[in-house]
């Protein structure tokens, strides 16, 4: 196999999923008055989280999309943070609630991502959400958007999990707890590994699929790949590179180079799992827009 058939391409098959998604509004369109609307709040001046808004913005208005955007002070206290939440939950036009993590340290983020409206949930961390996501039979009213990705990624490059042995490095809640029920439920024998496993290599040496969402650049070392292996890696990290402009480069949680040897699938940093999190935000935005206005099937 080539390397250009090794790498998934991450951009492409979300440009695809865009495409798609797009169609669906239109057709929305013809069976409802109303458009689907995304509320975003900000809190601080922080310049990578304004990035993230934007971006999300952009992708809003290219689909039609109504974003509706809160750019609230540093100092703002908890109990006005909480009314905003309450304003969109109440407010019918608002199909799906974003609180843009993180928050200022004295806010509770916990108490805040509480608040949101479990059918206005599209970032699915909500403890309804997460809690049916991770009982058998129950189906979660919205999947946090990075995992959800990852499966899109996963199928959409012609790899069957059910029956696979799946490993995910990093136990978060934001990515490597909820992809690991992602992947139970879609058959796969799944092994988490954390800071306290003993042998992280061993374990990943004997995966079908290698989940990499752990936070530490380029962690994931070739020699622990078995043939055939499929590789997602979720980190995005920066490492200084004096050859670069700007001083440093991008890598993911896995030496890329090194896996890519072994690998039969594997995701590139940037441009892998990346632009799949807006794209599913936007995707959960219109399915909350159809649920909550009872629309069940498309013309």
């Amino acid at each position: 196999m080539s390397r250009k058939d090794k790498i998934i391409d991450g951009k492409k098959i979300a440009s695809e999923i865009q495409e798609e998604l797009y169609s669906e509004i239109q057709v929305l369109k013809t069976v409802s008055p109303k458009k689907p609307g995304l509320a975003v709040i900000l809190v601080g001046n922080r310049k990578d989280s304004q990035a993230y808004v934007r971006m999300k913005k952009k992708m809003a208005r290219k689909l039609g999309i109504v974003d509706f955007e809160k750019n609230l002070p540093e100092n703002i206290s908890q109990e006005e943070l909480l009314q905003v939440v309450t304003e969109y939950n109440n407010n019918p036009e608002v199909n799906g609630i974003l609180v843009q993590l993180p928050l200022p340290k004295h806010i509770d983020e916990e108490t805040i991502l509480n608040a949101i409206s479990p059918e206005k949930d599209v970032d699915g961390f909500s403890p309804i959400n997460m809690g049916n996501l991770c009982m058998k039979g129950r189906d979660p009213l919205f999947v946090p958007c990075t995992p959800k990705g990852c499966i899109e990624l996963i199928k959409r490059s012609g790899v069957n999990i059910s029956g696979k042995k799946a490993v995910i490095v990093g136990r978060s809640n934001i990515v490597g707890l909820p992809i690991s029920f992602l992947l139970l439920h879609e058959n796969a024998t799944i092994t988490v590994c954390h800071s306290r496993t003993k042998d992280i290599a061993k374990e990943v040496k004997d995966a079908d699929i290698v989940i990499a969402a752990l936070g530490a650049p380029e962690f994931v070392k070739g020699d622990w790949i078995k043939k055939g292996a499929v590789i997602i890696d979720v980190g995005i990290n920066a490492v200084p590179d004096k050859t670069k402009k700007r001083g440093y480069r991008l890598v993911g949680d896995v030496d890329f180079e090194g896996c890519l040897k072994n690998a039969s699938k594997i995701t590139p940093v940037p441009g892998g799992v990346g632009p799949q999190t807006i794209i599913q935000l936007m995707k959960s935005t219109v399915e909350g827009f159809k649920r909550q206005n009872g629309i069940k099937k498309l013309l």
